[in-house]
C-alpha cells in the first residue's frame, strides 16, 4: 500500500496572529512596513523622480474616465497594483494604520470603477484593445494579472474584513469560470504565465466555492494537452505577436511542452514553472491527487539537487529567464531572477504543509537569507531584478550577453514584478515561521517571534528567542491555556551536524523523524521552555563536481548564509584571489561596514601579477603571495558601490 502524503496537512498562522521580533529579521519587517511599502505606492502613483516611470495607477484611472491618456507599460502592468495591494494588506493585517488603509481603499474604489459589467478586469483591453479580450492567452497574461487581483482580494479581506475587493475578484473569477472550460462554447485554454491556478486555490480557501478549485484543476489539467491551444489561438489571431519573436521562446518557456503530469525535470522559464507548482501543490491537497502530487516532488527535487544555486536562486539563463539542464549554473552569467526565489518559496512552502520535510525549508532559508534579502537595498529603494554569484563591472557594461547583470541596484523596472514581489513575502513572512495541526506545532524557521495557535483544542502560545543565524542559541516558551499533550516539532537543517535539545534545563526524549524535525511530545505546562543549541559553525564548501563552473573553487557558508568577496575588501582582481582551503575561518562583527556587519576573515593567497610582463602568453610559473580575503554576507553586496563580487573562489 502506497503512503498517503494527505493525512498530516499543516495550517499557516494568520499574520496578525505572529509577531515577530527578531535582531537580525527585525529590521526587513520594520523596512518593508515603513519604507518599501510607502515608497513603492509613491512609485507606482508616479510621485518619485526615477528614469523609469510605472504609470500603474494612472493607467486604472484611465480605463475608469477619471483621467486622460493612453495606455503606458507592459500588458501586465497591473499586477504591479495588485501585488502591492497584496503587500500592504499584510502589513494592514499586523500593524493597523489608518492613512495606509485609506490608500489602499482609494485604489479599491478605482478598480471597481475599472471592472466591466461582466466582471472583466483588465486595463490594457479596457484602454487599448478592448475588442480583443482573451484572444492572446499566450503572450498577454490576461489570468495571470487577474490571478494577482485575486491574491490581492483574498489578502485584503483577510486583513480587514471588508468585502469590496474580495466581491471585485469574485465577480472577475465568475466571469473567467463563465469563459473557460470543457463545455461546448467555453474556450480550452489557460494563460502562457502560470499564476491563475494558485490564485483561484486562495479564493477557494476563503469563499468555501468549489467552483474555483474546479477552475484551479482545469487550467492545470488543460496545460500542455493536444491539440495545442497556443497554435489554434495563433491561427483565429492571423498569426499575430504581442512580442516580435516570442513564437520563438518555444512550448517550455510557457510550461505547456507537456500536460503536467508527464514533467520530471524543471525546464523554461524559471517564475512561470514554480508559479505553477505551487499551484499543481494546492490543487493536489485538495482533490487529493497523489499523481500530481507525486510530480510536485519530483519536480522539486530536480530543482533541489541539480538546479539551484548555493545562494537559492534559480533560473540560470538569461534568454527565456530559464532552467537549462542539469547542474548547469554559470555564476557570472546567471541570470536568477528575483520572482524565482519568491516563487520557489511559495512552491517549497505549500510542499512542505503537505508532507514536512527539513529539505523544504532548507530551501526556503536559502532563498530568504541570501537572494531575497539581497535583492533589495539596505535603505528599502532600490533592486535587484538578476542576482548573479559573480560581477565585474565592466563586463556587464561591455559584454551584449551580460547587459542583464546589474552591479548596482535599480530604482525600478521597466518591468517591475520583482520589487512588490519582495515587499509581499516578506510582509507575510510570519505565515512561514510556524506551521501547526491538531495534535503539533512545526518551528520551520528560526526567528525571534511569538506565535498564537490552537491545538487540539487547546489555544497554545509560544514564544522564541532567536540568535540564528550568526549565534547558536534558540530559546522557545510554551504557555498552553492549560495543561495539555501535543507534539512539538523542530527542524534540523540538513546542514547541522550536532544539536542539543533541552526541556526545562534537561535533555528530553525525543522522535527523530524520517522527514529531519525532530518531535517532543509531551503533557506541556505553563512554564515549559525548549533550548535548541544549532552550531552554525562557518564552512568551507564545494559544488557537485559537475556544476563546471565551480570546479575547483570553494564557497564560504554559516549555516544558510552564503558569504562573498567584494571588492571594497579585498581590492580589485577578485578572480585572482585563492583560498587556503586548510585554514580556519574567522567570524567577527564588524561595526564599520554598513551599520554593523558579520565578516568572515580567511587565510588565502592571491596571484602576483607584476612579473608576467605585457605579453599576452608566455612559458610561466605563476607566483603566490598570502592574503587575508574578508567576506560578507551575499545579500549585503553592492551597498558600497559598483564594485567586482565573487561568491565562489578558486581554493589552494
Amino acid at each position: 500500500m502506497t503512503e498517503n502524503p494527505f493525512t498530516n496537512y499543516l495550517k499557516s498562522p494568520e499574520i496578525k496572529n505572529v509577531t515577530i521580533k527578531d535582531p537580525f529579521w527585525g529590521r526587513y519587517i520594520d523596512l518593508v512596513r515603513d519604507v518599501v511599502v510607502p515608497y513603492q505606492w509613491k512609485i507606482l502613483n508616479d510621485l518619485v523622480d526615477i528614469p523609469v516611470k510605472s504609470h500603474a495607477i494612472k493607467n486604472f484611472k484611465i480605463a475608469t474616465g477619471l483621467e486622460n491618456g493612453e495606455f503606458e507599460g507592459f500588458v501586465f502592468q497591473d499586477s504591479d497594483v495588485a501585488k502591492w495591494l497584496e503587500a500592504a494588506s499584510y502589513v494592514l493585517e499586523k500593524y493597523p494604520n489608518p492613512d495606509l488603509e485609506k490608500k489602499v481603499d482609494e485604489v479599491i474604489d478605482i478598480i471597481e470603477k475599472a471592472q466591466w459589467e461582466d466582471g472583466y478586469l483588465n486595463t490594457y483591453f479596457t484602454i487599448k484593445e478592448k475588442g480583443k479580450r482573451w484572444t492572446n492567452l499566450e503572450e498577454c497574461h490576461e489570468l495571470y494579472t487577474a490571478g494577482h487581483m485575486i491574491e490581492a482580494g483574498v489578502a485584503h479581506f483577510k486583513a480587514t474584513g471588508k468585502t469590496k475587493l474580495l466581491d471585485i475578484v469574485c465577480r472577475l473569477a465568475d466571469h473567467i469560470y463563465s469563459v473557460f472550460g470543457k463545455e461546448e462554447g467555453k474556450i480550452r485554454g489557460y494563460d502562457g504565465h502560470p499564476e491563475i491556478e494558485l490564485a483561484l486555490v486562495k479564493l477557494y480557501e476563503v469563499t468555501n466555492n468549489s467552483k474555483y478549485l474546479e477552475l484551479a484543476k482545469f487550467f492545470i489539467d488543460e496545460r500542455g494537452q493536444e491539440p495545442y491551444y497556443f497554435d489554434i489561438e495563433w491561427e483565429k489571431r492571423g498569426k499575430k505577436e504581442h512580442w516580435k519573436g516570442f513564437k520563438g521562446l518555444g512550448r517550455e518557456y510557457l510550461q505547456a511542452h507537456k500536460p503536467v503530469r508527464e514533467q520530471r525535470e524543471a525546464v523554461g522559464h524559471a517564475v512561470r514553472a514554480v508559479y505553477l507548482y505551487s499551484g499543481m501543490a494546492d490543487v493536489a491537497y485538495y482533490t487529493k491527487d497523489k499523481e500530481l502530487y507525486d510530480v510536485c516532488e519530483v519536480l522539486f527535487e530536480d530543482i533541489r539537487n541539480r538546479k539551484m544555486y548555493i545562494t537559492g536562486a534559480i533560473g540560470s539563463s538569461a534568454h527565456g529567464e530559464a532552467f537549462t539542464f542539469e547542474y548547469d549554473l554559470p555564476n557570472a552569467a546567471a541570470y536568477a531572477e528575483t520572482c524565482a526565489s519568491v516563487g520557489l518559496v511559495f512552491f517549497a512552502h505549500r510542499m512542505n504543509r503537505i508532507k514536512p520535510h527539513r529539505k523544504y525549508y532548507d530551501v526556503i532559508e536559502r532563498a530568504l537569507y541570501n537572494t531575497i534579502i539581497g535583492s533589495i537595498s539596505q535603505d528599502g529603494k532600490k533592486y535587484f531584478y538578476v542576482n548573479p554569484l559573480e560581477v565585474f563591472p565592466k563586463e556587464a557594461e561591455k559584454r551584449f550577453d551580460r547587459h542583464h547583470v546589474k552591479p548596482e541596484r535599480q530604482p525600478w523596472f521597466g518591468c517591475a514584478c520583482c520589487p512588490p514581489n519582495v515587499a509581499r513575502l516578506l510582509a507575510s513572512l510570519g505565515r512561514h515561521v510556524y506551521s501547526y495541526n491538531h495534535d503539533g506545532i512545526y518551528v520551520n524557521l528560526y526567528i525571534g517571534s511569538s506565535v498564537q495557535v490552537e491545538v487540539g483544542g487547546v489555544k497554545v502560545l509560544l514564544q522564541q528567542v532567536s540568535s540564528y543565524p550568526f549565534e547558536d542559541m534558540v530559546k522557545i516558551d510554551l504557555k498552553p491555556s492549560k495543561e495539555a499533550r501535543f507534539k512539538l516539532c523542530l527542524r534540523i537543517p540538513s546542514w547541522c551536524e550536532n544539536y542539543e535539545v533541552l526541556v526545562n534545563g534537561k535533555k528530553e526524549e525525543m522522535q527523530k523523524l524520517p522527514s529531519g524535525y525532530v518531535c517532543i511530545e509531551k503533557l506541556w505546562g505553563k512554564n515549559d521552555q525548549v533550548i535548541l543549541k544549532i552550531p552554525t559553525e562557518v564552512k568551507i564548501v564545494s559544488s557537485h563536481p559537475q556544476i563546471r563552473s565551480n570546479v575547483g573553487k570553494v564557497a564560504v557558508v554559516k549555516g544558510p548564509v552564503v558569504f562573498c568577496a567584494e571588492e571594497a575588501d579585498n581590492g580589485k582582481n577578485l578572480h585572482l584571489l585563492f583560498v587556503d582551503v586548510n585554514s580556519k575561518c574567522k567570524l567577527e562583527f564588524d561595526s564599520n561596514i554598513l551599520e554593523g556587519l558579520y565578516t568572515v576573515e580567511i587565510d588565502g593567497f592571491r596571484m602576483a601579477e607584476d612579473d608576467f610582463g605585457q605579453e599576452l602568453y608566455k612559458s610561466h610559473k605563476p607566483k603566490f603571495v598570502p592574503a587575508k580575503i574578508k567576506l560578507i554576507p551575499y545579500y549585503a553586496w553592492a551597498n558600497r558601490g559598483a564594485n567586482e563580487m565573487r561568491v565562489w573562489l578558486f581554493g589552494k
